[in-house]
């Protein structure tokens, strides 16, 4: 296969592995529509929510301090305010505005060709060999703009690997293992995700009866030296999974976008040179206006405490927002000079285009959001979180089994509950005061949770980002549906879960600490 030459269907002789999971792709692509399954579950919630209404739990909602109840969504004002939210429910669907407004900019950057002449000159002194670590650690670092890897890491993983010769649904296997199979794990740089673990892990050790948990603080950064190491296994990983199994496997896939869309690998002409030094330029001249501007300690980037990483700090709430200028300006600026477009109006045709590619995923956001909110409002997902969290307890195995036990119910609970701030503030109510009773410290049972959590991220189509990254594989490989990518991701998500937990055990075995002001142990109340 080249660059510029769609691969075509290769016979390849299959070992188990390849069989199993064509199997699993088989049967997963005859699965209605991604749309209509979103609505089938839907009517499943509201069947099974009506059902379960009626029967008395003993389990403790944390929320409230009440037995849990499930919602019946039937029932004459949970059905009338379903429909009454049923827009704002889908406007304020989180994934929607992040991919409509970044895909503006990244839709110029891509029609004007800066994108496609970028790439070029990077993969033009990059080694080939390296391509697949590289994708997965620049994945792994796009934690730091919270969710900006979903909608401009994967789709570059594609591009890149397909212009480089090799298969663009290994591109987006790889870069979709390092955003979001690697969520939790970390390139030496903290993400938003650690202050807000850390923050409801807190929260549910003062629910403890020991005496000490009243002056336990715990450290945003509390889990830091194991995500960073995390780092390393999870780019290992990827890398063998990607270059060993999927792309072999993939060899059979034929691809068969629209061939005027798909990037080549053609030398740069001097047209394309002279447009890409503009463009890197305005990147420069852009970078350093946002440093200047966000650099003294009076900055309106900064949040209430000073900070610029922190999740509310207005720089950090706005990384959409400059993903929009970082691709929209260079992308002008290498149009005009390149030649690739000759006035306002083809930027704006730029745009449109890249817009007119989402139509298919606005009407599966639309009822993602539907099931996701009826979810939500059943207490189901709650009601399977406690529930899995008291079962654990009540068996009492040794504390090695236990941490086991908290990755892969977690990882359970994942398939069904996307939000890990919402399954830590369930999980967690249960999990951090029952081991810190048997003396582990809440810093080792979230480090547990986070292993599960970010392991079967990338199997569940309930993912809210789900959808869309089968849409940047349909660009490619038109019959791609729910089966193939989760048949793509399966031997991702199996081995991160057994290996990352192997790996949480080893440090744990070896007391390395977990973080800062981190410990394993948790005085007992005797």
């Amino acid at each position: 296969m080249t660059a510029d030459t769609p691969a075509s269907a290769l016979p390849v002789k299959q070992n188990w592995l390849h069989r199993s999971l064509n199997s699993i792709e088989r049967i997963g692509n005859k699965l209605p529509d991604p749309a209509l399954l979103f609505a089938l579950f839907m009517a499943t919630v509201w069947v099974i929510s009506w059902a379960l209404s009626g029967v008395n739990f003993t389990e403790i909602d944390p929320r409230s301090g009440q037995p849990i109840q499930v919602i019946n969504l039937l029932e004459g004002s949970s059905f009338t305010a379903f429909m009454a939210k049923l827009v704002h429910t889908f406007v304020s669907f989180p994934p929607l505005g992040v991919v409509l407004v970044a895909m503006l900019g990244l839709g110029v950057a891509e029609y004007t060709g800066f994108i496609n002449a970028g790439l070029r000159s990077i993969l033009a002194v990059t080694p080939k060999l390296l391509l697949t670590p590289v994708l997965i650690a620049v994945g792994i670092l796009s934690h730091v703009a919270v969710d900006a890897g979903y909608v401009l890491v994967i789709p570059l993983g594609a591009v890149i690997f397909y212009a480089a010769g090799r298969h663009p649904l290994a591109g987006i296997a790889a870069a979709f293992a390092g955003v979001s199979g690697g969520f939790s794990a970390s390139l030496f740089i903290p993400s938003s995700l650690d202050p807000l673990l850390a923050g409801l892990t807190q929260a549910s050790a003062r629910l403890s009866a020991n005496p000490a948990a009243a002056e336990l603080v715990i450290n945003p950064l509390n889990n830091f030296y194991f995500t960073s190491a995390s780092a390393l296994l999870i780019v290992l990983v990827g890398w063998f999974l990607t270059d060993k199994v999927i792309e072999p496997r993939l060899k059979q896939t034929a691809i068969d976008g629209d061939p005027t869309s798909l990037p080549t690998m053609e030398p740069l002409k001097n047209p394309e040179r002279r447009g890409l030094r503009f463009a890197m330029l305005s990147i420069l001249l852009s970078s350093l206006l946002l440093i200047a501007s966000a650099f003294p300690e009076t900055s309106a980037w900064r949040g209430t405490d000073g900070s610029l990483s922190h999740g509310t700090a207005p720089l950090m709430q706005s990384i959409v927002a400059l993903i929009l200028v970082f691709f929209l300006v260079p992308g002008i600026v290498y149009g005009y000079t390149a030649g690739t477009v000759k006035n306002h109006r083809d930027v704006i045709q730029g745009m449109s285009k890249a817009m007119s590619g989402m139509g298919y995923y606005i009407v599966m956001a639309f009822f993602c959001a539907q099931f996701i909110y009826a979810f939500g409002q059943s207490n189901l997902g709650a009601l399977i979180a406690i529930k899995g969290a008291s079962t654990l307890k009540e068996l009492a195995l040794p504390m090695g089994i236990t941490l086991i036990g908290i990755v892969f119910l977690t990882g359970l609970v994942n398939l069904l509950v996307g939000s890990a701030s919402a399954k830590w503030a369930l999980i967690g109510a249960v999990m951090v005061p029952m081991l810190m009773e048997l003396g582990v410290s809440p810093d080792l049972t979230q480090a547990a949770y986070r292993v599960g959590d970010s392991s079967t991220n990338i199997i569940t189509p309930l993912m809210p980002y789900f959808p869309l990254i089968v849409v940047f594989c349909q660009k490619y490989v038109k019959s791609t549906g729910i089966g193939t990518l989760i048949a793509l991701m399966l031997p991702f998500s199996i081995t991160l879960l057994v290996l990352w937990t192997a790996f949480l055990l080893g440090f744990w075995a070896l007391d390395i600490p977990l973080g800062i002001g981190a410990s394993y142990l948790f005085p007992s109340a005797s």
